[in-house]
Order: C-alpha cells, then sequence, then structure tokens
C-alpha cells in the first residue's frame, strides 16, 4: 500500500531529523531526552494499576486546552477513575508534567506497531479521547483491533487533509478507529460524510470556548501588572512572531502614552533579545521588580513577558487586544483567550483556517487587518480613542464565547448515555 509506505517513511526521516535537530535545537532535544526509557517509566509507575483507565491525547499544549474541560468533567463525575495525560510535543508535556487534574502525564512514544502494542498493554485504557488532531496510524489501528471505545474530541477537517486525497487510505483507515466524531463546524461534518462517516458524527463547537470561560471566571491577577499600566491605556499583543512586532513597531515607538504588554510565542533567550532589541524602551516581566530603578529615566512603555503561563490572564488588563500569528503562513493564535474578556480583538490578515476567529469577526468582536502597518495604525487609535466603538465590540467578542460555550458537558453527556466507561 503506498500510502502506508509513505507513512512509515515519515516516521523514518521524522526520527532521524528530530535527531539532528536535538543537536542546537532546544526543544528538539526535550522530545528527544524525554522519551528516553519511556516504557520503562510507564511501566514503573502503572504497575501497580489493578482498574482501566481513562487515556487522553493531546499533541501539545493548545490541544490539551481544549481537552481540558471534558477531562476534568470527568475527574469531577468519576473521582476515583484514573486518568493517563500522553503529549506528542514538548511545548505541552514541558508545561503539564506536574498537572493534578490526570493522574499520570506522559510523553506519547513515536509511532509503531511494537510501540503501540507496549504502550496499550501498559495503560490498558477503557476509554481513549484524543483531542482535535494529530493521528497516529499504529497507535490507533491498535486501539480499534481492542475494541477500546474511541472519542475525537473538537475535531477539525478541512478538505486538503491527507484523509480525502487520492493517496489518503491509510489515513482513511486511522478514522475507522473512532467510535464517535465530535467535531467543530458543518464542514468537517460534510467532508467525513463523503468517506462514509454518517451515523456517528456530532457537530459540537469547540471546548476551547468552554475553558476559557472557565479561565476567567477564577481568574487570579498578575503581580506587577496593574502598576505597570497604572491608568495608561493597555495594548496586550499575545503570541507574536517577529511579522507581529513589525507590524506594531512603529505604533509602538510613537505613543509613548499607551502601555504595551507583549509576549512573543518563543521565549528562548535569541529570540527575547531580538524583540528586545526591536522595543528599546521595554522591560523584561522577570525584571519588573527592578522597574523603580529605572524611573529616573522614565518608566518604560513596553513590558516583554519572557515566561510561559499568563498570557490567558494578561489580556484582562488590556483596554485593546491583539493576537499573533495572522501576519505569517500558519495563521492566527487562540482569539478567545482574549475575547472572553469583551476586549475588542485585532490580528492580521490570516485567519481563514479558524472558525472561531472567522466567528468572531462575523460577530464584530474582532478586526482582521490586511494593510500593513499604516491600517493597523488606524485601527488601533480608532479602537483607543472611540469607547463607544471599543465597547460595542468588546461586548460582540464576549457575547460570541458565550454563545458558544457548553461543548465539554455534550460529550460528557454522550460518554455517560453510552456507558462507555463501563465497556
Amino acid at each position: 500500500m503506498l500510502s502506508k509506505f509513505l507513512y512509515n517513511l515519515f516516521l523514518l526521516l521524522y526520527s532521524c531529523g528530530i535527531r539532528v535537530a536535538a543537536i542546537a535545537n532546544p526543544k528538539a532535544k526535550k522530545w528527544l531526552n524525554g522519551r528516553k526509557d519511556i516504557f520503562a517509566s510507564i511501566n514503573s509507575r502503572l504497575k501497580t494499576q489493578d482498574s482501566k483507565l481513562i487515556w487522553m491525547h493531546c499533541a501539545s499544549l493548545g490541544e490539551f486546552e481544549q481537552g481540558r474541560p471534558l477531562l476534568e468533567e470527568l475527574k469531577s463525575a468519576n473521582p476515583q477513575q484514573k486518568i493517563v495525560l500522553t503529549f506528542f510535543s514538548p511545548s505541552g508535556y514541558e508545561m503539564m508534567k506536574d498537572y493534578k487534574g490526570a493522574d499520570f502525564v506522559f510523553y506519547l512514544p513515536m509511532d509503531s506497531q511494537v510501540n503501540a502494542g507496549k504502550f496499550l498493554d501498559a495503560v490498558n485504557p477503557s476509554l481513549v479521547l484524543w483531542v482535535k488532531y494529530e493521528y497516529w496510524f499504529y497507535y490507533l489501528t491498535e486501539i480499534k483491533q481492542r475494541n477500546i471505545p474511541t472519542v475525537l474530541v473538537s475535531g477539525i477537517f478541512r478538505k486538503n487533509q491527507p484523509f480525502f486525497k487520492w493517496y489518503g487510505a491509510i489515513w482513511k483507515k486511522m478514522l475507522e478507529s473512532f467510535t464517535h466524531f465530535f467535531v467543530q463546524n458543518e464542514e468537517s461534518q460534510q467532508l467525513l460524510s463523503t468517506l462514509g462517516f454518517t451515523k456517528n458524527i456530532t457537530m459540537n463547537g469547540d471546548t476551547r470556548f468552554d475553558r476559557v470561560l472557565e479561565i476567567a471566571a477564577h481568574f487570579t491577577p498578575v503581580t506587577g501588572i496593574e502598576e505597570f499600566c497604572g491608568d495608561s491605556p493597555v495594548i496586550v499583543a499575545g503570541s507574536t512572531w517577529e511579522e507581529d512586532e513589525i507590524e506594531l513597531l512603529h505604533f509602538v515607538n510613537v505613543n509613548k502614552q499607551v502601555k504595551f504588554i507583549i509576549a512573543p510565542h518563543e521565549i528562548d533567550k535569541t529570540n527575547l533579545k531580538d524583540v528586545k532589541d526591536e522595543f528599546p524602551d521595554s522591560i523584561f516581566y522577570s525584571e519588573l521588580n527592578n522597574l523603580q530603578r529605572t524611573m529616573d529615566n522614565g518608566q518604560p512603555n513596553v513590558l516583554i513577558i519572557d515566561n510561559i503561563g499568563m498570557l490567558s490572564r494578561l489580556y484582562k488588563y488590556a483596554t485593546v487586544t491583539f493576537v499573533g500569528g495572522g501576519y505569517g503562513a500558519d495563521g492566527v493564535h487562540n482569539v478567545l483567550e482574549a475575547a472572553v474578556y469583551g476586549k475588542p480583538v485585532v490580528f492580521g490578515p490570516v485567519y481563514e483556517k479558524f472558525y472561531e476567529a472567522i466567528g468572531l469577526v462575523n460577530s464584530g468582536g474582532a478586526v482582521s487587518i490586511d494593510g500593513g502597518p499604516v491600517k493597523l495604525e488606524t485601527v488601533l487609535n480608532g479602537l483607543l480613542n472611540d469607547e463607544t466603538e471599543r465597547t460595542r465590540r468588546g461586548e460582540a467578542a464576549a457575547q460570541f464565547v458565550k454563545g458558544n460555550a457548553g461543548a465539554s458537558k455534550k460529550i460528557m453527556k454522550f460518554i455517560q448515555e453510552k456507558r462507555l466507561l463501563t465497556s
């Protein structure tokens, strides 16, 4: 089968590539080191388990945030139920390895027939929850052979994916492993129906709406931010890349009366230095305790966040929010974290793959800028100076999030009604 040959070739090239990259790339090195003696660790920690577990797999941190509301609903309803959480990416594992909502957190071993068998022997799950995407052939087919109920959470499908191509036989076979698909939108439902999946699909929306509402409801202040912002208008720019920062640069430099909080997507030392060089009138969050010492020379108007984990709370301090990624090829990042606080959301032109961003624009809660720094400055100035317009867009943003909540509870209800935990 050509598609299986290509898939195995991909696995081989990926494994070789990660080893080469690990020489110089810290993230690749974490990926590799995290999987050393992985089965010894898994078997050691699970050897005393005499009951079946729930296994949730997430590609990375973003997918975990989607699956988290459901995972916590399951734990709340079944406090004795043990949960295994796996990640493929270091950005998910390293952030959540001590997460208390799961009983065991592991890297997912690289996909292979042997690894899939060994992993499932060790975990022996009664239910598998696969969040959004990242499909691994040997794991999914082994799950199917063992007749383990498997639910796709917040799935999203596009016609350019391998499932819908002439060479996609192996990808279509992976889909046969799922007991039920909970998808985000109608397009995904229709695409799956072209492959014959019609009776086990529910269009359910995105569980991320539930997650951001939960974060907002349990908001805790971020130390030092109120003092930095003072009484100034504030723009929080989250998950920025170089392309986003270039668009913002002139506006930041000529608006010293505005406070800017910039949270770069990548926080390695090299990138942080580059961002600091771009915005010379700036200070790192880790230096904020020393801010008083800089006051004699004028207070900086740019705060650069040099850590991971607080962005979802920082948006609350904004007058206007800017979400990065929209000026790059991969597209805009999580717009819901900003919208949930009832603040206008601004981002670049690349957002067509993200239905939540499309919905936010259509609702009036967000503005997408396609026109360079001058157009961006015009929009930001308009929002900062027009309280009525700012309030209107902020209320639209908040209502959009609230109106799309509830996906996690619907999946939970399905699991209970189908008695998937007793299979």
